[in-house]
């Protein structure tokens, strides 16, 4: 028998009890073990719930006991979780997680202790929720040499906009209604403002590079000046607006950001809607390969750190490799990435004609209703460039990137 505590009874830890004991019999047979879950902390206490005599309140109780040898860390934030994740690996506890904030900020600490104390550190759920990922980056594709990263991995802004796209509704009304079904917060910063992406990418970058990319490093940009208006300029380009965020090997240097994008029918991330993730992943050899599903939600995220779960017992006594060091990269400055840029301009102050003086060779797009304004595509041109003739041309009201 292997014991497994799990830390935090919300909803991902209460997901990891059900998944462990709705495919107990399954479960077990891949472990090559029996799993039970020996305890659980957490500050509250659950009346009425059979999990209620595994409920302990001091997580002393789980680090001194030798019978437990996996944890399931699912507390969110970054204290008290890094300390209990910390204290833990050097009892030599594997701890899985689906904590992408403890990972983006500790994850090569945190596996460099579980290599020196004979365990693991595994994080599944960090990124994608449900959908497979970070064992696919570490495994199957070792003999890749991945370059480049593109994903959908937010599943709140993908739901805004996929309503936003189909209804004509505005930014406001749409996060009212998905803070209402419980797709977003009631404060939605973390999501609105594209930070849970920036984390999530940064692991993504971190395993691609196999050295520590910074979430702090990362270009990032929100969904909240998306408008309706942006949408009704895309359908004339036959295209859709998507939080996307992604990371590149450049050659010498590696460049990382997320931002909303306009992408064609023709792009693999154009048809993932509502609440779905999807990462599309480019290696030298294989080309491209796409992973989607749930990225979030109770039993698709409890899912994953039950993989995890089963990984680590699998491996007693044995670390499974995760190529992650220390060492910071520098990313490439924005400045010298390129891209089309998709350009709103207010007529009164800019007309086509000065557009075309100062971008050049563009792509006028008009919506008939509006009116007091015109739209165009640039050609590929790098941010420094497109903000010098933004700039020139002083009549922007918006402009949205363009992948290709």
């Amino acid at each position: 028998m292997i014991n497994v505590a799990v830390f935090g009874y919300g909803t991902v830890g209460s997901g990891v009890v059900e998944v462990i004991e709705k495919n107990k019999n399954m479960i077990n047979k891949k472990a090559g073990a029996e799993l039970n879950v020996k305890y659980v902390l957490d500050l509250r206490d659950f009346p009425g719930d059979p999990i209620q005599e595994k409920v302990v309140h001091d997580v002393n109780v789980i680090l001194d006991d030798p019978e437990v040898q996996i944890i399931c860390e699912t507390m969110g934030g970054v204290n008290p979780a890094y300390d209990f994740t910390k204290q833990a690996l050097l009892k030599g506890k594997s701890v899985c997680t689906s904590n992408k904030e403890l990972v983006a900020n500790h994850g090569p600490e945190l596996l460099r202790l579980a290599r020196e104390n004979q365990c693991n550190y595994l994080f599944e759920a960090s990124v994608g929720g449900g959908i497979p990922i970070i064992r696919p980056l570490n495994y199957s594709l070792t003999a890749e040499k991945i370059d480049g990263i593109t994903g959908i991995l937010n599943g709140t802004t993908n739901y805004i906009l996929t309503k936003m796209d189909k209804e004509g509704a505005d930014f406001a009304d749409v996060l009212k209604e998905a803070q209402e079904k419980g797709y977003a917060e009631k404060n939605p910063e973390a999501d609105v403002e594209g930070y849970d992406a920036c984390r999530k990418i940064a692991i993504l970058s971190s395993l691609m590079c196999l050295k520590n990319v910074k979430y702090e490093d990362i270009y990032t940009e929100g969904i909240t000046k998306i408008t309706a208006a942006d949408f009704l300029y895309a359908k004339e380009l036959d295209m859709s607006i998507k939080l996307l965020a992604m990371s590149k090997d450049m050659g010498d240097e590696y460049f990382a950001m997320v931002a909303p994008f306009m992408i064609s029918r023709e792009h693999p991330l154009y048809s993932v809607n509502d609440v779905f993730n999807a990462v599309f992943v480019h290696g030298n050899m294989l080309g491209d390969s796409m992973y989607y599903g749930r990225g979030a939600g109770k039993l698709p995220t409890a899912s994953a750190v039950v993989s995890d779960v089963v990984d680590c017992a699998r491996h007693i006594g044995k670390t499974v490799m995760c190529f992650w060091e220390d060492e910071d990269v520098k990313l490439a400055s924005m400045d010298n990435v390129s891209h089309k840029f998709f350009v709103r301009v207010d007529k009164s102050k800019a007309d086509e004609a000065k557009v075309k003086e100062v971008f050049g060779n563009v792509q006028v797009v008009q919506v008939p209703s509006l009116t007091n304004e015109v739209g165009f595509v640039t050609e590929v041109m790098t941010e420094k460039a497109f903000k010098e003739k933004a700039e020139e041309l002083g009549a922007v009201i918006s402009r949205i990137r363009i992948e290709q």
